[in-house]
């Protein structure tokens, strides 16, 4: 071959390779985002994330495929459903992009009421397996890789629900170096630094609350908030392998493959049910791009818009999440160091009786007088462990939250700690907020140690005891003020959410008279609205109790031992 053959030979195979390099290059971003696919693909497995779910957790990530099998297509238009399709395809659901139409995948496995849809996806667990999905894109300079996950249902401590969608996000700087990372929690979520992130390499942990879903970045996470979601890593663990990674296209036609039209769905992927059912968390969740009116789906404005996870509330829900095991360890170093102050005393001088202070009543005089105020006040206080410590009660006389007469929405006491009533149908008190041992115990226990405190001890001492005590059972009731007073912050956190401005002025209203009171408001979604709220009979007797052993400890410091009163003549 001469050089002149071998050169046109050259030539035409450069064309050839530049041209396949094109078409290649073309193909290989298919949902024309920016982003070669390969390296889509590539982003996603190597920060796939390590889930930790809670021990008695009952679903899992699955494939949308599973809750589409067992849905039929409906629309809502006012209080009736309208059947479109008993047996939706992937592919038809990108017809049904506008969010007005009220478009929604009912279940027909079960509902809210019961446990159908958890039971049927139990017994085919095994064959489902567990799908991730993973959406990355670039906004700006940045990179942001998502992974939604779609689970049959949530069966949370505030709301209930068909279908649940979740998402946890990376953000890579314009360099490729992962800086935040963002994890959803019910209508939030939180973001963290990458230093705070807990990961193994690159695959970042995520704590799975039970189920909410609500997503965590430490396994103690969760009792802080209203939901107050239980969250553990004693149950199963999914690693990348163990599922399914799907790479998603973007939104909008020919941005994806047709099996991927369900990303264009504007409707609800659950039940749609009332008007009453969106304030109450009841309605299935739009899908990922319609989540949050599409802010998270384009990640970086909800992201930017979380609270920053912080070390000292850490600390804080650290203290809590192992607040039985250390209660007991502080509970029984305490007992064995008043054991051993006994024993002290015993071997300096012995016990007179009556061993206990309280007890030592001989006749009219001051110390006595002291004793006898604190055993009231002592009994007091256990009696205030038998009762509501605040209540907040309505009463509304028509519209679609009538109540039979006065109802609780709000209590607060030593068993249950806070729960709420949502006034729904058939149901109660919700618990939303409590220490891991009820507050009982722990004023229990502590009214015990202190008895056994006083054994054997001189009346100064015993006084000092006594106002201490006092002073202990205040808190109790300060907390809770404190507490009725905060929710003028939770009034300004849901201050956006259209359906919850009569919630709102509620909270408002009780928060500014913490101690108590009664109102009438005329409120659109509730009518003419009755309010009573304040401190109940456990709190008012905690009060009376802090208030009897402060004085009584006074009396025990100002006299001396076997001082009498002075006889009347």
């Amino acid at each position: 071959m001469n050089k002149k053959i071998l050169g046109k030979y050259v030539f035409l195979c450069t064309i050839f390779v530049c041209l396949l390099n094109i078409t290649f290059s073309n193909a290989a971003d298919y949902d024309n985002d920016g982003i070669d696919d390969e390296n889509e693909k590539t982003l996603a497995e190597r920060f796939a994330p390590i889930f930790y779910f809670e021990k008695e957790e009952e679903l899992f990530p699955v494939s949308v495929r599973y809750h589409l099998s067992n849905s039929n297509l409906n629309k809502s238009t006012g209080n009736t459903s309208i059947l479109i399709d008993a047996n939706p395809s992937m592919e038809e659901l990108s017809q049904y992009n506008d969010v007005s139409e009220n478009y929604y995948l009912d279940n027909r496995k079960g509902t809210i009421e019961d446990d159908g849809i958890i039971k049927d996806y139990r017994e085919n667990m095994g064959s489902l397996g567990y799908t991730v999905y993973s959406h990355v894109f670039k906004r700006n300079n940045n990179t942001i890789i998502q992974y939604w996950m779609f689970y049959a249902f949530n069966k949370g401590t505030l709301n209930t629900h068909e279908g649940d969608w979740e998402m946890v996000q990376i953000i890579l700087d314009e360099d490729g170096k992962p800086v935040k990372a963002m994890y959803s929690q019910h209508i939030g979520g939180q973001k963290a630094e990458w230093e705070q992130v807990e990961r193994n390499r690159e695959h970042i942990k995520v704590y799975v609350a039970r189920g909410s879903h609500a997503n965590y970045f430490r396994y103690y996470q969760g009792m802080l908030g209203l939901a107050r979601d239980v969250v553990g890593k004693n149950g199963r663990i999914l690693v990348p392998g163990d599922y399914s990674l799907v790479i998603l296209g973007e939104a909008g036609e020919e941005n994806h493959e047709t099996n991927q039209n369900w990303i264009d769905f504007a409707g609800r992927w659950g039940d749609f049910g009332g008007e009453e059912d969106e304030l109450r968390g009841k309605r299935g969740p739009y899908g990922p791009v319609y989540r949050e009116n599409g802010k998270m789906w384009n990640g970086m404005e909800w992201g930017d818009s979380l609270p920053a996870l912080r070390n000292n509330v850490l600390k804080i829900e650290w203290l809590l999440y192992h607040f039985t095991t250390l209660y007991f360890i502080v509970l029984v170093a305490s007992l064995a160091f008043i054991l051993f102050s006994i024993y002290r005393r015993y071997k300096k001088g012995g016990l007179k009786k009556p061993f206990i202070h309280l007890l030592k009543i001989d006749g009219i005089n001051m110390k006595s007088i002291g004793n006898i105020l604190a055993i009231i006040g002592v009994a007091l206080a256990i009696a205030a462990l038998f009762y509501p410590w605040y209540d907040v009660s309505v009463n509304i006389l028509e519209g679609k939250y009538k109540t039979p007469g006065w109802t609780e929405i709000l209590s607060i006491d030593g068993m249950q700690g806070v729960q709420i009533n949502l006034l729904e149908a058939n149901s109660g008190m919700i618990q939303i907020g409590a220490l891991p041992i009820p507050f009982s115990l722990i004023i229990g226990a502590a009214i015990i140690f202190f008895i056994l405190g006083i054994i054997g001890i001189e009346s100064k001492k015993a006084g000092k005891k006594y106002m201490m005590r006092g002073i202990k059972f205040l808190i109790p009731v300060i907390l809770i003020i404190i507490g009725i007073m905060s929710l003028q912050i939770l009034a300004f956190q849901i201050g956006e959410i259209e359906a919850a401005k009569d919630a709102k002025e509620i909270i408002k209203n009780i928060s500014s008279h913490p101690i108590g009171g009664e109102d009438t408001l005329n409120l659109p979604d509730y009518g003419n609205v009755y309010l009573e709220w304040g401190l109940e009979k456990g709190a008012i007797l905690l009060l009376l109790s802090s208030i009897l052993l402060i004085i009584s400890g006074l009396i025990e410091l100002m006299v001396k031992e076997n001082n009498p009163l002075p006889k009347n003549h």
